[in-house]
């Protein structure tokens, strides 16, 4: 049987979207471009998905642009940014524990010429909002900020961060990856205050291969929002290239569906991820929960002296999935335990669970566990 303890990675698709999918894909497969009928019934079906997108993420559905994957959205966001204040300045702000898909962009336009502030965290993973005003300058033209980092589920403050730029006059756009905080935690756009936002299907039980950026309607509509991807006009001539119809039926999908049942969805992972925690302590009282807070889908824990690949491979073999926080990139730390400044040995032992809406207590008994037998069994090993 299998026990998955890895959503935050990838979540398994979920039936009415795999459905979705298929009737796009066989029964409304036209190019919604086109102008005979089974073109054009396909730009309705297109229509419709905007909106069910639109309406999870409590926006305008003309704010909504679908896109390949979180990757894209987050590169476009970027871009179309630093283009649109291009005569403003070249300061950017960013954090450093940001998923690469914002760090790798930004740190190609450092290599332009842009300036960037790295928001440090705090040993639990929190960045200060204090941090984020005293950042900005005149000549900022992006802060672009997660609202709940991948690897440790805090919550960044990008509420805090947009009622800064405000107050201080800063010409800065501000963008958001909110990939892992979509269906996760509460929010809309508007209450964030961002100008632009980030998410992706496969994290909401979607395929892979779909995202969408929100554009505020200000910048959507300005004409001066430059695509990442130019060709044949489609998204209102932001996003070219002819739409991805299977995948995007399934990203609404998903989207409806997981925006109604959210509030009973964050109920379980809340109380799961508290029962995970109760029940490693007792069972494995050397484990180490490195931030409980935030995001009630996100686990970072630690088994110091373990070292994490190992004990991944162990429980792995016991049909339990999870991923390890340690050597993501050929034997280094990731970066965002590496920012936490953590003790060697509680590195090399991080582990990171991750829940979602159908995850249970038998797979957290059943982790709990492998959790234990792995500390038996490989103790004389890695002690």
């Amino acid at each position: 049987m299998l026990h998955y303890f890895d959503n935050a990675a990838t979540t398994p698709v979920r039936p009415e979207a795999v459905q979705a999918a298929l009737e796009a894909m066989t029964q409304g497969w036209g190019n919604p471009s086109s102008q005979y009928a089974l073109g054009q019934q396909a730009a309705d079906r297109v229509k419709s998905w905007r909106a069910d997108v639109a309406g999870a993420l409590g926006c305008e559905p003309g704010e909504v642009f679908f896109t390949s994957c979180g990757s894209e959205s987050d590169n476009w966001a970027i871009q179309g940014a630093v283009e649109w204040n291009r005569r403003r300045g070249k300061h950017i702000v960013t954090t450093a524990i940001e998923h690469a898909a914002v760090l790798e962009p930004v740190k190609d336009l450092e290599r332009q010429g842009y300036e960037v502030t790295y928001l440090q965290p705090d040993r639990r993973g929190d960045i200060d909002p204090a941090q984020v005003e005293a950042a900005l300058r005149p000549d900022t033209v992006l802060v672009s900020m997660m609202l709940v980092n991948n690897e440790l589920g805090t919550l960044l403050p990008v509420k805090e961060a947009a009622r800064a730029i405000r107050e201080l006059g800063c010409p800065a756009l501000l963008h958001c990856d909110a990939v892992q905080g979509f269906l996760k935690v509460p929010f809309t756009p508007k209450e964030l205050g961002v100008d632009l936002l980030s998410v992706s299907g496969h994290k909401i039980h979607a395929p892979k291969g779909v995202g969408a950026l929100y554009v505020r309607k200000e910048l959507a509509d300005s004409r001066r929002f430059a695509p990442l991807i130019r060709g044949g006009g489609q998204e209102g001539g932001l996003r070219s290239g002819t739409e991805a119809t299977g995948q995007i039926a399934a990203l609404a999908a998903a989207a409806r569906l997981g925006a109604a049942s959210m509030g009973e969805d964050i109920a379980h992972m809340s109380d799961l991820k508290a029962y995970t925690i109760e029940q490693l302590t007792q069972a494995v009282p050397e484990a180490i929960v490195l931030t409980g807070g935030g995001a009630p889908h996100i686990l970072p824990v630690s088994l110091p002296g373990y070292k994490s690949e190992v004990v991944v491979r162990f429980l792995s073999d016991r049909g339990i999935c999870l991923s390890s926080g340690s050597a993501c990139h050929r034997g280094r730390p990731s970066h965002v335990f590496a920012a936490l400044k953590l003790p060697k040995p509680v590195l090399d032992g991080v582990l990171r669970l991750s829940f979602s809406y159908d995850t249970t207590r038998e797979d957290a008994d059943a982790l709990v566990q492998g959790l234990r037998e792995a500390r038996e069994v490989l103790f004389t090993a890695m002690s």
